[in-house]
């Protein structure tokens, strides 16, 4: 199995919908945050390429068709050219309302836990594009605007989907050349489910060591 399909939109920008559309349109297993939630050895993989060292990214991908969302979206220009044959999609989102969602759900916290492997993974992969200043709302918006228009210079146009989630199926489908399902496009992981699924999660990397 080889990478078919990069996601270089960040989080928050409909990479979880985005993700569940992929496997159903049969470009699964697709690689996500939550797969990094599984493996206890995927932040040790990610982090290492964050601090520069040689990966193998066939290896750190291996078992997956299509990756969205961090921590690969750092990373969309070296696996697009470790994947030469591979489509990338852009997912975007209105700039203010996605920090927003940015600030309730994964920008709530520093992850500035040195001991924690996950955190630490976050920091450098996540935290580093916005110099540590997740709330910083000019800051982050001005990183976001940033990397999408270097995404739209960087990736020959051919080979580039810019998406919106809200568009539905017919734009993906047309783009990698699949049917369009019978059923609804996915739409999963608003603020207020992501809330609800890692409230316990949050409470304990917040509270008080």
């Amino acid at each position: 199995m080889t990478l078919s399909v990069i996601g270089a939109g960040f989080g928050r920008t409909g990479t979880l919908s985005l993700k569940l559309a992929l496997e159903q349109l049969g470009f699964g297993p697709c690689h996500h945050m939550v797969e990094v939630f599984k493996d206890p050895a995927a932040p040790g993989r990610w982090e290492a390429a964050a601090d520069g060292q040689s990966v193998d990214w066939a290896d750190v991908l291996r078992g997956f068709s299509s990756t969205v969302d961090w921590p690969s979206a750092t990373f969309y220009r070296e696996l697009a050219e470790a994947f030469p044959q591979a489509k990338v999609i852009l997912t975007v989102r209105d700039p203010q309302a996605w920090f927003a969602s940015t600030q309730a759900t994964i920008f709530a916290r520093p992850y500035d836990d040195q001991n924690d492997p996950f955190q630490r993974m976050v920091g450098k992969v996540v935290g580093r594009l916005f110099d540590h200043r997740l709330a910083d709302r000019d800051k982050v918006i001005e990183v976001f605007e940033r990397h999408n228009e270097t995404v739209r210079r960087t990736i020959p146009a051919d080979r580039l989907l810019v998406y919106d989630v809200a568009q539905g199926w017919e734009p993906l489908c047309a783009f990698l050349g699949v049917p369009v399902p019978e059923t609804p496009m996915p739409k999963v992981n608003s603020t207020e489910e992501f809330l609800s699924v890692h409230a316990e999660k949050l409470a304990a990397m917040n509270a008080p060591a």
